[in-house]
């Protein structure tokens, strides 16, 4: 779409400023037309957003299940803060001989905000994240640690995702402290 914009933004262009066989100066009749946001775009963007969401919490299971943290992509999914979080929570655990098996579900995964005209487009992802399953163990045994009982394992969470060059990115996790 967007090349297609530029194409016809050249060939108006260049055909607002030809001359004159008489010998004028050529005359600037029409200027590049404005880009518009139209409703394919705003619903391929929500797609994105909710795939490379899904993706980046996939790639989540496989860094904590990791010990040496060198299997997952995560990179492919996630930027930023939510990278750098991410990786150095992991290592975290890894370095106290843990890992985290099972895994997360997404539930409700629904995009409340999207903006793909501005300088980085991007999306906002609201979705319930259910950690219930997803168990820390001691990496060499594969026994449980002890958690509070009482702490919360189905929660709502939101999730900046920007398209960047290579693509969209989960690069803020917000977990709300609500109950979903």
């Amino acid at each position: 779409m967007a090349a297609a914009s530029v194409a016809l933004s050249v060939v108006l262009t260049l055909s607002a400023c030809s001359s004159d066989t008489d010998g004028k100066a050529p005359v600037e009749t029409s200027s590049a037309p404005t880009p518009t946001v139209s409703l394919n775009t705003t619903e391929a963007a929500k797609k994105e957003a909710i795939s490379t969401y899904q993706g980046y919490w996939q790639e989540m299971e496989k860094l904590y299940a990791d010990p040496t943290g060198t299997k997952a992509q995560l990179y492919q999914y996630a930027a930023s803060a939510a990278l750098k979080n991410a990786e150095a929570d992991a290592k975290r655990a890894h370095d106290r001989g843990r890992i985290y098996t099972g895994g997360v579900a997404l539930t409700d995964q629904t995009v409340t905000k999207v903006n793909v005209s501005g300088k980085v487009p991007n999306a906002i992802v609201s979705s319930c994240l259910d950690i219930s399953r997803w168990r820390r163990v001691v990496t060499k045994t594969k026994k449980p640690v002890s958690l509070p009982e009482n702490r919360l394992t189905k929660y709502r969470i939101l999730s900046t995702v920007e398209k960047y060059p290579e693509g969209w990115r989960v690069t803020r996790d917000e977990p709300q402290g609500k109950k979903c």
